[in-house]
């Protein structure tokens, strides 16, 4: 497989995937930003089992006041974590209550609040936005924790809906990097539940095209589920290269469960 191929996921990867502080950790918080601790840290069920580690850190280190898992139906992290810890129930469970379970379980640590029926990047936000309001839990400051390939989408989905005045905190969960082997690409590191490579970047290509502010994509200049992305020019390149190699085949949106219209 040409390096180039890598390089190129690579470069998409580290785009989407974005943390803006290197450790989730109460030192790092105040560097960056001046806290000791974020009002809120989401967690979103969208993420490999990774981000259930990644909540559990931040958990143990004090990083938020309240923390919160979001994410209604979800195959894949069923299977996963009940193939991985067989102890764990996961049937018919939501990527909430799953994600809860297991670092119960494993880190003996849980969150304060669950939301179970969003089941799609938009309605994770706006159903997150309507627990804290319910539970009168005032922010400004929240880290969001989503699968790398997810993570920016996730933020612009926030933004849309909240003032200059609050600070989104990306730290996304995980960091994968891609290197060729032979004719394989394979994960430079293992990485918790990682999805395969095929699927990743399938996952990797389809953001673009949702990020891109035109009249398909998820911007204000189209279907106006986040707000305005600035997708770098060799962003762009790394994915038309990809393109080339992997055809323009990349995952559509599940039309059951397209997002009903959303008030602010």
């Amino acid at each position: 497989m040409d390096c180039n191929v890598a390089e190129n996921i690579n470069i998409l990867a580290k785009f989407l995937g974005t943390r803006d502080i290197d450790v989730l950790n109460q030192e790092e918080l105040f560097e960056r930003y001046g806290i000791h601790q974020a009002d809120v840290m989401v967690l979103f069920g969208g993420s490999i089992v990774e981000g259930g580690d990644v909540l559990a850190s931040g958990i143990k280190n004090f990083v938020a006041k309240k923390y919160i898992i979001v994410g209604g139906a979800g195959h894949t992290l069923r299977q996963v974590v009940h193939l991985e810890y067989p102890d764990i129930e996961t049937t018919e469970l939501s990527e909430a209550e799953i994600f809860q379970k297991y670092i119960k379980h494993v880190y003996g640590c849980k969150a304060d609040y669950l939301e179970t029926k969003s089941t799609n990047c938009g309605n994770n936000i706006t159903y997150l936005l309507d627990l804290l309001k319910e539970n009168n839990i005032s922010f400004k400051s929240i880290i969001l924790s989503q699968d790398a390939s997810m993570q920016r989408r996730m933020a612009a989905g926030l933004k849309k809906y909240v003032n200059n005045d609050v600070t989104i905190i990306n730290y996304a969960t995980y960091c994968a990097s891609v290197i060729s082997c032979g004719e394989d690409l394979v994960f430079e590191d293992n990485i918790h539940g990682m999805w395969s490579i095929n699927r990743y970047v399938n996952l990797l290509m389809g953001e673009i095209p949702r990020l891109s502010d035109d009249t398909n994509g998820y911007g204000p200049n189209g279907k106006n589920y986040i707000a305005h992305v600035d997708i770098p020019e060799h962003v762009k390149i790394a994915f038309a290269e990809l393109k080339m190699v992997f055809g323009s085949e990349t995952r559509e949106a599940n039309p059951l469960y397209a997002s009903k219209v959303i008030k602010k």
